[in-house]
């Protein structure tokens, strides 16, 4: 199955013995499968019911070679995800194989298939967090957000089975025009319920998000701002995604950042495996860097020139490529791509692909301006004083 021969001509790649130790994955997500019970707004591969589709998904044995390629590259927080994971009859094989090749196993559900039966399974096979996605503290609105009504109550069900049975839930939020008012009480249910994390997702216009109308630059800002102040008190751990000028927040605030790696980690410690085998940068960035079909794991991470390219910061456009904070910030590579980008996926599945945007543009919904930009402009409205 697997081509093992020389790299493609005119890659920057590594041989096996000597990959670069900097840049090495620390968290996968691994779509496996386009299947899914419930039909969410935002759904980054539309996922759903299509046998055709289905058809094309890792098999068991491919599964578990692709598992063991990431083990000889590191050992990072692998998170099964889909579609709807559970949908898999193969899903605790899979996540028993990667445990016990040394990954950290997580799970990303949308929560409604978790029974106590399921809850026991998933702890035994060596999942250790569970991340289910809750929208609104509201029922109806969770539901209206997820397309199927009585999600809210099976995933609220499926949260409280795997706090039974000794599994680490995060719930995961996406901020919308619609939740936008609730994140803190939404917070607090996360307390209450017994979870140990919240992340907070700011969304990316790929796949069926391209239809939702995001909210403002400013209201990021604002939000973000709350999420830190939040943070700093908060029982559980706290933390925005997919919004990195929130490192640049945090430092402007005083606070220390020591504890993130850095805001946007896609091709530098982060990656997606879709379903079907392609690799891109992020779920929300869909660059074909290479299949695992036809190389390996390794070769795809270490010789992609677009993953390289998202290593360097000095590559960054416009505004982000000066900007005093592009080391730990760095922009949303797949909002600066998505909103470049002239393919149009608003009408279904946003298929990795090759290039169509500009995936080291500035971010267009980062409000700051840059010091060096602000003393140009300063010095140019003196220059105009002058000369009048």
């Amino acid at each position: 199955m697997q081509k093992r021969g020389k790299q493609n001509e005119g890659q920057a790649g590594h041989s096996e013995g000597e990959k670069p130790s900097k840049f090495v994955p620390r968290i996968i997500s691994w779509n496996m499968t386009f299947r899914c019970n419930l039909r969410c707004a935002h759904c980054y591969i539309d996922a759903e019911s299509e046998p055709q589709r289905e058809r094309r998904e890792l098999s068991t044995e491919e599964g578990k070679r692709l598992i063991e390629q990431i083990s000889e590259v590191s050992h990072p927080i692998l998170v099964l995800s889909g579609g709807e994971p559970l949908l898999r009859k193969d899903i605790f094989i899979l996540a028993e194989y990667a445990n016990e090749r040394g990954l950290t196993v997580a799970l990303g559900t949308n929560g409604t298939l978790i029974s106590e039966e399921v809850a026991r399974r998933l702890r035994e096979c060596g999942v250790k967090r569970v991340a289910i996605s809750i929208d609104s503290i509201s029922e109806e609105k969770h539901d209206a957000f997820r397309g199927v009504r009585g999600a809210w109550r099976k995933a609220v069900e499926g949260i409280n089975a795997c706090v039974n049975n000794d599994v680490e839930v995060q719930i995961n939020t996406t901020v919308t025009h619609q939740n936008y008012d609730e994140i803190e009480r939404i917070l607090n249910f996360a307390v209450d319920i017994g979870a140990v994390a919240m992340h907070l997702f700011f969304l990316v216009p790929t796949g069926r998000g391209k239809r939702i109308e995001d909210i403002s630059a400013e209201m990021y800002e604002r939000m973000l701002n709350d999420v830190l102040e939040w943070s700093r008190h908060s029982e559980i751990e706290f933390r925005p995604v997919c919004a990195p000028q929130f490192m640049r927040i945090a430092i402007q605030k005083g606070m220390s950042v020591r504890k993130w790696t850095k805001g946007c980690i896609a091709g530098m410690y982060y990656c997606r495996i879709y379903p079907s085998g392609e690799v891109t940068p992020c779920p929300y960035l869909p660059i074909n860097v290479g299949s695992v079909r036809e190389r390996t794991f390794s070769e795809i991470w270490f010789g992609s020139e677009v993953l390289q390219a998202l290593r360097n910061p000095a590559n960054l456009k416009g505004k982000c490529g000066v900007c005093e904070f592009r080391d730990v910030c760095g922009g949303c590579r797949a909002r600066a791509y998505g909103l470049s980008s002239f393919v149009d996926v608003c009408g279904g599945l946003q298929e990795p692909s090759s290039l169509s945007g500009d995936f080291l543009a500035e971010e267009p919904w980062c409000p700051y301006i840059p010091r060096k930009l602000r003393e140009q402009s300063a010095m140019q409205e003196s220059k105009g004083g002058k000369a009048e």
